[in-house]
């Protein structure tokens, strides 16, 4: 077993055997075993939990993939999948025993249809590059992560990603046609299809946020759609947040469905000002952002109805985009928040939660109130519209004790967001970060049937084990849940 002894990651002869048989079926410099090498891996995108893998490899065709896990399927030798590496809760820290199996490599479009408006694309293909690859047809791919211009579409279905336009134009899951996928033993598997619908029971959709856990997602058709013909953005600024919250629920019960609907709080807009300088009002305890599309008549009648929300809603200043340069940079502050709010703090922790729009004041004020209990700030930066939050919460890591401080922070956050009628993750997954707090939102029945489901798929637990799903034992000693059967299971994951 590998094992850490004076931060040094010591390697033992079953790792030698593994790293030999590994390099005999795959090409010179696919494997990567050199402790300084793997440092690039040892984490994702929640950088405080860090692990060397046993082993790295960067296969290059599906043939190689298929024989990197029939390999580690009669070794018994745990495999994660990793992509970008942008997960933001910990999807992609390699287990300690496992292999490390880098998809980035498979970054090709293999089809671009315009009359049928589908695109077949490897996993690593990054998000935005499809729709840079279809814009010369009029299209574009729908879902957009702040992290677009880096992640993964393998990633995006693994997470099952949304973005800023999710509110109109769906997550992931929406805009995926079909997936091809490797299973542990280096079966295929074909799942959804082009047409409009497909035999059998839904796989697909379960693939979607299944977070490596299932498959290993090898290709993927996506739905490509008609780039609007008109856009509009308004930009409403507010002197509370209950009023900025009671305005995005006011915008939905009207009717009305813009393509992105976008809050920020003051300390996150003044970093965004400040980083990306898009003429946000500082002055504002808060603002929206919200986007409408269609044709010009649709989008134009559809403005003066928001406006005529928002004014409603005591909005103390409005100001809409004159031209496509202006919504661009309207946009980019929200974009470019987190890393703005980076220059705030040396660490922040992003939380995700779901919670019911009309539930956005009240929450909001409780996470105001979490901020003074614990000391540590908070910036606010979320999709209003769907009632997805991010909060980021800022500390140092130097400072001791401040880093669990802020994760028990972010926990009481998650479980407000279950109390109100919400979920723990929107877009980011569960990864490492959110077990806990899955024993909040899931009884032991549940957990169970989610166990049952992996067995059926990975009937060894070699797909990413120890994410997404606590063991029950876990969950039995946080809450005293009453439980029956086996269980999966759970790796020790040291933080920094």
């Amino acid at each position: 077993m590998a094992t850490m002894q004076g931060g040094r990651h010591t390697r033992d002869g079953n790792r030698t055997d593994l790293v030999s048989a590994l390099r005999a079926v795959l090409p010179a410099g696919a494997v990567i075993a050199e402790e300084e090498a793997m440092r690039p891996y040892e984490c994702d995108g929640l950088s405080a939990y860090r692990q060397l893998p046993r082993v790295v490899v960067m296969p290059r065709t599906a043939e190689q993939v298929q024989a990197v896990l029939r390999l580690c399927h009669g070794r018994r030798v745990p495999v994660v999948a990793r992509g970008a590496g942008t997960s933001l809760s910990g999807g992609a820290l390699p287990h300690r025993n496992g292999v490390l199996l880098s998809l980035a490599r498979f970054n090709r479009i293999l089809d671009l249809d315009p009359f049928g408006r589908t695109a077949v694309v490897e996993p690593g293909v990054r998000n935005l590059a499809i729709s840079e690859a279809a814009a010369a047809h009029g299209l574009y791919y729908a879902p957009d992560p702040s992290s677009q211009i880096a992640c993964s579409i393998g990633g995006n279905v693994a997470e099952n990603s949304g973005g800023v336009h999710c509110l109109k134009y769906g997550l992931t899951v929406h805009n995926v046609l079909r997936v091809r996928a490797l299973t542990i033993d280096g079966e295929w598997l074909d799942i959804g299809s082009q047409a409009l619908d497909a035999p059998g029971y839904d796989l697909l959709a379960l693939m979607h946020g299944s977070e490596g856990m299932l498959a290993i997602i090898m290709e993927v058709t996506v739905r490509l759609l008609p780039i609007p013909t008109s856009a509009q953005v308004v930009l409403a600024a507010f002197a509370s947040i209950e009023d900025a919250g009671n305005a995005v629920a006011g915008i939905i019960a009207a009717g009305i469905l813009p393509a992105g609907l976008e809050m920020m709080d003051r300390l996150a807009t003044r970093a965004a000002e400040d980083f990306v300088h898009a003429g946000y009002p500082t002055d504002a305890e808060a603002i929206l952002i919200c986007e409408l599309d269609g044709v010009p008549a649709e989008v134009s009648a559809q403005l003066q109805r928001v406006r005529e929300v928002l004014q409603a809603h005591r909005a103390m200043a409005l100001r809409v985009a004159v031209d496509e340069a202006e919504r661009r940079q309207l946009w980019a502050g929200r974009k470019a928040a987190f890393p703005a709010v980076g220059r705030l703090a040396p660490d922040y922790y992003c939380v995700d939660g779901t919670i019911p729009r009309h539930q956005l004041a009240h929450v909001l004020r409780r996470i105001a109130d979490l901020s003074r209990e614990y000391g540590l700030p908070v910036a606010n930066v979320f999709h209003a519209g769907d009632g997805n939050l991010h909060p980021l919460i800022m500390y140092d890591a130097n400072r001791p004790g401040e880093l669990a401080r802020a994760e028990r922070f972010g926990g009481d956050i998650l479980e407000l967001s279950v109390r109100v009628g919400g979920t723990v993750t929107g877009e980011h997954g569960v990864g490492v970060e959110k077990l806990d707090q899955m024993c909040v939102q899931f009884g032991a029945l549940e957990l169970q049937h989610f166990h049952a489901v992996k067995r059926v798929f990975d009937s060894f637990g070699l797909l990413n084990p120890g994410k997404a799903v606590p063991t029950l034992a876990r969950c039995v000693e946080l809450g005293g849940m009453h439980v029956h059967g086996g269980e999966l299971p759970h790796p020790d994951l040291p933080r920094f």
